[in-house]
């Protein structure tokens, strides 16, 4: 769990495997019930998330956007799908990075004022979650890597002048790079 100092918020991150939602809206509105309203949640696809720091950076500029009144959507758990995707429009953004019925692995983030609020939906979210809990989903594999350099539009040039032989690391920034763009983009 990690704590944003700036806006006084937890947020967790988890990956699932093996996951089974046939109904994905129905599933939402589950989850939606037994949560308490005050939690943010967002369900993504792992194979389009760079790790933790990903999701992580999504949140980061969700959050400032609400500060600044720059937000594309009114809710905020969109605004963080919205900047993983690094797309201005929800369709495209859920499409991109959203789930479906065909999504086997899944990331889950979570975010509250307290460590408490923040576990509890976090164990809520898990009973409910068809798959198994393995947080491996959001580490990048080649295979991976090449999907994400596709939906992001990645190129190897791009790759090559940041890259200190870390394709890891350079992928995940410019994925980075891109949600910080779109905050510009208004």
């Amino acid at each position: 769990m990690k704590f944003i100092n700036e806006f006084g918020k937890y947020v967790a991150f988890a990956g699932f495997r093996e996951v089974r939602i046939s109904d994905v809206d129905f599933f939402i509105k589950e989850v939606r019930s037994k949560l308490d309203s005050r939690v943010v949640y967002q369900f993504f696809n792992a194979n389009f998330v760079a790790t933790w720091k990903h999701l992580f950076f999504a949140v980061l500029n969700a959050l400032k956007a609400f500060e600044s009144g720059s937000n594309i959507s009114r809710s905020l758990a969109i605004e963080i799908l919205l900047y993983a995707s690094a797309q201005r429009q929800i369709q495209k953004a859920m499409d991109l990075i959203g789930i479906t019925p065909k999504t086997t692995e899944i990331a889950v983030l979570v975010m509250g004022e307290t460590t408490e609020q923040v576990e509890s939906a976090f164990s809520l979210i898990s009973n409910l979650i068809p798959g198994k809990r393995d947080d491996e989903v959001l580490s990048l594999s080649h295979e991976k890597i090449k999907a994400l350099c596709e939906a992001f539009r990645i190129s190897q040039n791009e790759i090559s002048a940041i890259s200190n032989n870390n394709l890891e690391d350079a992928i995940v920034h410019l994925i980075i790079e891109r949600m910080a763009l779109l905050a510009v983009q208004h």
